[in-house]
């Protein structure tokens, strides 16, 4: 019996994903545990494991395709010696309709065409009403109506199928189409129109009319920049933010770090275990006063306050187009060389977009180190469920008072955000409070 194969859900919020490659082709034998797919959500690239054995018979969602629902059919499965002709009998769900307009003409029962010439999962084509065939289809931006078997011939002898015309029922195109315009030779196809300068919406767009057409060019927004787009206007509009700074000294810290990773042992080629950064003891430093204020290791709900026992430490990762905040959970039970290699490792991961969906969700706080790019201070937004944020400015030699005399030693600005719903202004000051002590004496952080 045919086996269908799902859209995935990799995380308990997904509810779409892009399709973004097939590793199988159609008529590829697969064992269990062959990768088929590459899935990728608003944070991460994920792979589509084979859990049964036989041929992909059938692709029902091409590579590249945006916003697959969960549970959508995507590929049909044939056990051994099973006709492909049984892949047929598969059919996805219809695409929710984008408008009214739309929603109605799909629910009319005059639009809709006659169940048995109805277009197979997978077709790609869609004709125009007026006959003009699939290439005025594709360039007005509808689908194209074509079966399976003509879309596999057409690709395989590079044919474009989008300049054909179909014959088959309500326009589309079949088998033999294909192979009329392999031996005749593919019509000449009318001029395109000239696209629009904007995409469909964004003519009418307040910001987009205050600037001269064709000064600027336009790039869609991936999923992960609507995702980041609405939790952080979410965290803006419904948590109230108030912040709270502080300078630390560095100087013992640094002295520290050059003990320990003078003291990382070695392998045979003299490569240290560990380096641990100073970012590394930041963590640490923010676990441990969560720890000793725990009254600030919170997470607002209307329902009530969630005291965390732990603390999950979310570090940002800023990776092109976005940023992943993976979490470093109990960071207070772990030494500074286990942060520094787990974090080292989630950062590589969270970079090539392949952190599970578990290793970057919840966590109880977060820290965001601009201090890098010589950013010095600056506050962060709060990235709900989380109560605090610390930002982290760059370490600097600034003058400082020290008894009655100045000296010039290693300065770090640090702001905390705060949800005061969550957390009051005392508390936030007792939490930021306890992050500088250990900072300056990090030889507390080992008691």
């Amino acid at each position: 019996m045919p086996t269908p194969i799902l859209m995935p859900a990799l995380s308990p919020t997904m509810e779409k994903g892009k399709l973004a490659k097939w590793l199988k082709a159609e008529g590829d034998d697969v064992k269990s545990g062959d990768i088929l797919a590459e899935i990728e959500t608003d944070k991460a690239t994920m792979e589509i494991e084979a859990v049964d054995e036989g041929t992909l018979a059938k692709i029902v969602i091409a590579d590249g395709t945006d916003d697959v629902p969960v549970n959508e059919l995507i590929a049909v499965l044939l056990e051994e010696g099973e006709d492909a002709s049984a892949a047929d009998d598969f059919k996805a769900a219809a695409p929710a309709p984008t408008s009214p307009q739309q929603a109605e003409a799909s629910s009319s029962p005059k639009e809709a065409p006659p169940p048995e010439t109805a277009p197979a999962v997978g077709e790609v084509a869609a004709p125009s009403a007026d006959g003009g065939g699939a290439a005025t289809a594709a360039r007005n931006g509808a689908r194209i109506f074509a079966s399976p078997l003509a879309r596999r011939i057409a690709k395989q002898n590079g044919l474009d199928i989008g300049l054909l015309k179909g014959s088959g029922p309500h326009g589309r195109i079949i088998k033999r189409d294909v192979e009329k315009a392999l031996k005749e030779g593919v019509p000449t196809a009318a001029a395109a129109p000239q696209p629009a300068a904007l995409p469909p919406g964004m003519a009418d767009d307040a910001i987009v009319k205050m600037f001269e057409p064709g000064s600027f060019d336009v790039v869609p927004h991936d999923g992960m920049r609507k995702i980041i787009a609405q939790r952080l206007t979410q965290s803006k509009q419904t948590v109230p933010h108030f912040y709270l700074s502080m300078d630390c000294d560095l100087e013992s810290l640094l002295a520290v770090r050059v003990k320990v990773n003078d003291a990382a042992p070695k392998d045979k080629d003299g490569k240290p275990a560990y380096k641990v950064s100073v970012n590394d003891f930041i963590i640490k430093a923010m676990a441990m006063a969560l720890q000793k204020v725990p009254e600030a290791n919170a997470s607002w709900t209307d329902a009530g306050m969630l005291l965390h026992r732990h603390s999950d430490v979310g570090v940002a990762v800023a990776i092109p187009g976005g940023l992943l905040t993976p979490v470093i959970r109990k960071a207070e039970t772990k030494g500074l060389a286990k942060i520094s290699v787990e974090m080292k490792d989630y950062a590589a991961r969270a970079r090539a977009r392949k952190l599970m969906p578990e290793e970057y969700q919840g966590g109880s706080t977060a820290i965001s180190n601009l201090g890098m790019f010589g950013i010095n201070n600056f506050s962060a937004v709060i990235n709900p469920p989380h109560a605090t944020i610390l930002a982290v400015g760059a370490g600097e030699k600034r003058p400082v008072v020290v008894g009655s005399n100045f000296e010039v030693r290693s300065q770090m600005s640090v702001t905390l955000s705060t949800d005061h719903r969550a957390v009051d202004g005392a508390l936030g000051a007792q939490l930021l409070g306890a992050f500088k002590g250990f900072i300056e004496e990090p030889a507390m952080m080992l008691v």
